[in-house]
C-alpha cells in the first residue's frame, strides 16, 4: 500500500536525520473569546519548568516539560487560569526536543496566553499496546492531563485544550482527537507518521524501528492495529461523531517521505466531511521544518482555544 511505502521511507529519513495549500471543506469559526496573543509580550519567554512524573500505567518515570505563560504569577494574574496545549514528540526524540536549541519554542509561545505541555511518549506511539508498559495513550489520558490539570491554574475543559505533534506525535494528535473528541478543541499534526497502524512484520522497515512497532501494535490484524488506525477510525466516522470532532490542521513538507500519509489523511477526511485545514510546505522531515510550522501551530491553537478567565470563570484546575 502506498501509505505503507510512505512510512517505511519516513523511517529510512529518521534513521539518516535522526534529527500549495489545501482550502478546507469547512472554515474554523474563531469564537469572540479566542485566546489572542499578546504581541507586547512578544519578547517575553514564558516561565519554563520540568516536572518529574511517575507513570503507574507505564511503570515509569515519564517527566514532561511545561512552558508557563510570562504573567503566570504575576499580579491579577495570580489566580487566572489558561488554556493548555499539548506538543508531543516524534519517533526517537523526548520531552526535551521541543524545549531545546532544535526549537525555538519558548521564543515563539511567549505572546500567547496560554500553558504548553511537551510530554514524555518515550516510543509508544501514544498507543496502549499489548505489552505491559505499552500503555502511552492511557498515561496520556488517565494521568498525565489530569496531573497538569491538579499542578497549573489551567481551563480543564474541552474548550481550554488542544494537542499537536510532529511525525509520530502528528499521527498521536490525530488519534487523540479521533478517540477522544470530547478532551480537546483544536489538533494538528505536522509530518504525520499517520500509517503506522498499517505496517506489516514482513515489510520492510528499519531494524531500530522495528521493536517498537512490534511492541506496541503486535502481529498483522492484531486489536491493537485495528483499534489506532486513524484512517479506519476515519472511515467509520458515523455523522454524529463527525460533529463533536475538534477542528483538525495537518501539514507536510513536499519534499517529505510522509507527504502520501498527510494527503491520503486529507482526502478520507474531505469524504467523511471532516472539518480540517491540510497544507502542503516546501520543506523535508527535519526541525527547520517543524521549528518553522509549529509558530503557525501556535496561532491556529489561539484562534480555537478559549481565552484566559478568573479562577470563578473557568473549570477548576491547579495552583
Amino acid at each position: 500500500m502506498k501509505n505503507t511505502r510512505a512510512l517505511v521511507l519516513l523511517l529510512l529519513a529518521l534513521v539518516a536525520s535522526n534529527a500549495y495549500a489545501q482550502t478546507p471543506q469547512q472554515q474554523p469559526v474563531q469564537s469572540a473569546q479566542a485566546a489572542k496573543p499578546d504581541e507586547k509580550k512578544s519578547k517575553e519567554k514564558p516561565r519554563y519548568e520540568t516536572v518529574q512524573f511517575e507513570s503507574r500505567l507505564v511503570g515509569a518515570p515519564l517527566p514532561y516539560n511545561v512552558l508557563l505563560p510570562a504573567d503566570y504569577k504575576r499580579g491579577a494574574s495570580k489566580h487566572r487560569r489558561y488554556p493548555v496545549l499539548y506538543l508531543l514528540h516524534g519517533l526517537g526524540g523526548s520531552a526535551a526536543d521541543w524545549v531545546s536549541t532544535r526549537a525555538r519554542l519558548a521564543d515563539y509561545a511567549a505572546q500567547y496566553p496560554f500553558i504548553v505541555v511537551v510530554p514524555e511518549g518515550k516510543d509508544g506511539w501514544y498507543t496502549d499496546g499489548p505489552a505491559p508498559d505499552a500503555k502511552f495513550e492511557s498515561y496520556f489520558v488517565e494521568e498525565l492531563m489530569p496531573d497538569v490539570d491538579r499542578r497549573f491554574r489551567t481551563i480543564a475543559s474541552r474548550e481550554g485544550r488542544a494537542v499537536a505533534g510532529l511525525s509520530m506525535g502528528g499521527y498521536g494528535s490525530m488519534k487523540f482527537a479521533l478517540k477522544h473528541p470530547g478532551l480537546f478543541a483544536f489538533a494538528a499534526s505536522m509530518s504525520g507518521a499517520l500509517a503506522v497502524a498499517s505496517w506489516t512484520p514482513d515489510q520492510r522497515i528499519p531494524e531500530f524501528v522495528r521493536p517498537s512497532v512490534l511492541r506496541v501494535y503486535g502481529d498483522a490484524g492484531s486489536a491493537a492495529r485495528l483499534e489506532n488506525d486513524v484512517y479506519k477510525l476515519v472511515r467509520e466516522l458515523s455523522p454524529e461523531r463527525v460533529k463533536a470532532l475538534p477542528f483538525l490542521y495537518l501539514d507536510c513538507g513536499t519534499e517529505d517521505f510522509l507527504i502520501t500519509n498527510s494527503r491520503d489523511f486529507s482526502a478520507l477526511l474531505i469524504e467523511k466531511k471532516v472539518a480540517h485545514e491540510f497544507r502542503e510546505l516546501p520543506g523535508t522531515h527535519s526541525w527547520p521544518y517543524w521549528d518553522r510550522q509549529v509558530q503557525e501551530v501556535l496561532r491556529l491553537a489561539a484562534r480555537q482555544l478559549s481565552a484566559p478567565a478568573d479562577g470563578a470563570k473557568a473549570a477548576a484546575g491547579g495552583l
